[in-house]
């Protein structure tokens, strides 16, 4: 690809090209196009092109329905003829999907380019093909007509999205191979997970830092620098579908709400060290998470802190040892909080092999992970913990742990040793904090 060559390579291939190549080259969109702006080959009904903000998607969906209308000339016919453009409301349609900076009107060449019709919501291309806008709020406008292509903006904000959807299914059905492509930035709603599982959808997927060649590198640092490594930058950046699944102890409510970046002096910061059952570079992960409270006050009133997930995959005993000993004091920590049920008494001897004079502790299970889990995913619902930027993979599994056990693969390495910091900061002082006055009260 010319864009992937030096400059000099690229002055060379536009030294070659005549003035009438040249003013078409603009509108060659197989030239300029990202990998996930092209249509996936195969037989498919519903092409999703899942992006973060600013990752191509408008354009990929403007260029899909020239490609569907236009012929080799102006006047020639194209595959299809008759096209539905579906936004949220007709004026987001007009403003995004037609008339918008990356809408049909601006990138169509000057030959081809269709007559935008106000009075009737509509574009007319010279060889005849006709574009309708139509309104997801007011989807009875979709009964009735009907179509051989669909372009779909931001399905998963429509707030009637099923009942939309399902009247341009009903009205795909000109031609012999109807076909529709939706553009959004995911969000976790059931009728695009309903359309994600369908035999007939092919997706392609991109970040908003894919397209960074057509942003504003100021728009790029600073929305990365606020929302990278949260689960809100995942969904808006990344472009990545978070599912709630049922009966999580943390939903993407609570979780969405746990970024801070203000943390300030912490009255005691402490270690967790969740250990593998071997050591090899198969192991589960160990489980490495430090955290941090300001314990001023009743306990109603602490609020904790989740500085790091230091977490190692398919470490040795000694390398994982390492790992928490040099978290431990790099953060200046009061203690290291290590769970014993797998390893016993080989944990404490690995962890005082890097450090003897580390401050240490033994935890072991007696109860389950979620009996263990759900008060600290309490702790969470009240608001009382926040967490530093960056912690995506520990809330990942955070968001996979229910109230009947782990949703995910493997062991939620990260989640147990964030328990285990927790309850050493919050739970258990808050139980040795009220005992004295439960016993003065009785």
């Amino acid at each position: 690809m010319i864009a992937s060559e030096s400059p000099a390579k690229q002055r060379q291939f536009l030294n070659s090209l005549n003035p009438e190549e040249l003013r078409a080259l603009p509108y060659l969109f197989d030239f300029w196009a990202l990998p996930h702006q092209i249509p996936p080959k195969g037989n498919w009904r519903t092409w999703v092109v899942l992006g973060g903000r600013g990752a191509g998607k408008t354009r990929a969906g403007a260029e899909w329905i020239r490609s569907e209308v236009e012929g080799p000339g102006p006047n020639d016919k194209g595959r299809s003829k008759m096209v539905a453009l579906v936004g949220e409301t007709y004026d987001q349609a007009r403003d995004v999907m037609v008339e918008g900076d990356s809408g049909v009107l601006a990138c169509s060449p000057p030959d081809r380019r269709p007559e935008w019709i106000a009075s009737r919501r509509e574009l007319k291309w010279p060889n005849g093909a006709k574009a309708k806008v139509y309104s997801a709020t007011d989807f009875e406008g979709l009964r009735g007509p009907q179509f051989d292509a669909a372009w779909l903006d931001e399905l998963a904000k429509w707030p009637k999205g099923s009942d939309a959807w399902d009247q341009v299914q009903f009205a795909l059905r000109l031609g012999e191979n109807p076909r529709q492509v939706v553009t959004t930035t995911p969000r976790d709603v059931p009728i695009l997970k309903r359309i994600l599982a369908l035999s007939s959808t092919v997706t392609t997927q991109a970040a908003t830092r894919d397209n960074r060649a057509n942003l504003a590198s100021s728009f790029l640092e600073e929305v990365e620098a606020t929302y990278g490594g949260t689960r809100l930058g995942r969904q808006e950046l990344e472009g990545v579908l978070t599912e709630e699944i049922e009966g999580a102890l943390w939903t993407p409510q609570i979780l969405r709400g746990v970024t801070t970046t203000e943390v300030g002096a912490l009255d005691r910061v402490v270690v967790a060290v969740d250990p593998p059952v071997t050591g090899t570079t198969r192991s589960d992960e160990c489980g490495i998470v430090v955290a941090g409270i300001k314990s001023q006050g009743p306990p109603k009133d602490w609020q904790a802190f989740v500085l790091e997930d230091a977490s190692i995959a398919g470490a040795t005993p000694l390398e994982w040892a390492e790992r928490a000993v040099e978290v431990f004091h790099r953060f200046k920590a009061a203690r290291l909080v290590a769970e014993v049920n797998q390893g016993g008494d080989l944990v404490e001897a690995m962890l005082r092999q890097v450090d003897p004079t580390v401050s240490y502790k033994s935890v072991r299970a007696v109860a389950g992970k979620v009996s263990r889990a759900e008060p600290v995913a309490a702790l969470y619902e009240q608001g009382r913990v926040k967490h530093v930027r960056g912690l995506v993979d520990l809330e990942e599994q955070m968001r996979l742990m229910t109230f009947t056990g782990y949703e995910g693969s493997g062991s939620p390495d990260r989640v147990d040793a964030l328990v285990w910091a927790l309850t050493e900061l919050m739970i258990e002082p808050a139980r040795a904090w009220r005992t004295p006055r439960i016993r003065e009260l009785g």
